[in-house]
């Protein structure tokens, strides 16, 4: 092991279980916020089964906000939020609110997209059989669009981690803050290229898992 990675053992470790922390609460903010709020979106847009004008329009355009903002600026925007949340604006923990906001906007996009690949046919034969809303959602929408949903959290998280790396603006660390301020601004090269490899093992590692399983769930 490099001498270098020795040197910082304790700090990287931390860095990475912090990383972990920031991206494992905004999946999960993902699935249980982010998948309703898209499926909500889809099943009250026009032409669907709750169409909704005015409901879809008002999830529609919070969702838009918050996509439209620049990661950084919303980080500094809901630092008031965050600390009537968490009770302070500093830490991991603070650094978990902005990145679940923006995680649950970005994969509800992703949902009403997936579920929108869903062919009509398959809604209006579950219709014809007299299934509730909720068994159209979970028996024939979600089975149906599983592997994009998969995929589409993939690409979430993916993001998720790199959006982890600006916040060290509000000291929530990560390997992103870690390799700026003891790579980058100490001048130490090696050690921000050793971080940066360690972050793209981390994208190339969730990239295989969530296409591996979409592929292996899809069975159309």
């Amino acid at each position: 092991m490099p001498e270098v990675l020795v040197q910082y053992q304790a700090e990287i470790m931390t860095s990475i279980i912090q990383t972990a922390i920031m991206v494992g609460v905004s999946i999960l903010a993902a699935i249980l916020v982010g998948l309703p709020v898209g499926t909500l979106l889809f099943l009250t847009s026009k032409g669907r089964i709750l169409e909704n004008k005015a409901l879809y329009n008002s999830f529609n355009l919070v969702v838009n906000i918050i996509r439209s903002f620049p990661f950084l600026l919303l980080v500094v925007f809901l630092i008031p939020f965050t600390r009537v949340i968490v009770g302070s604006a500093i830490g991991t923990a603070a650094a978990c609110v902005p990145l679940a906001i923006i995680a649950i906007a970005h994969y509800a996009r992703l949902v009403e997209q997936s579920l929108l690949e869903v062919p009509r046919g398959v809604i209006e034969a579950a219709i014809s059989m007299g299934a509730t809303v909720k068994a159209i959602i979970f028996k024939f929408l979600y089975v149906e669009a599983r592997s994009g949903l998969v995929l589409g959290l993939t690409t979430s998280t993916i993001s998720f981690i790199s959006y982890s790396t600006i916040m060290g603006v509000v000291g929530g660390g990560g390997i992103g803050d870690f390799a700026i301020r003891y790579g980058y601004q100490q001048f130490k090269t090696d050690l921000m290229m050793y971080m940066i490899i360690i972050m793209i093992i981390f994208v190339q590692f969730i990239q295989i898992i969530g296409t591996t399983v979409a592929r292996k769930i899809d069975k159309r």
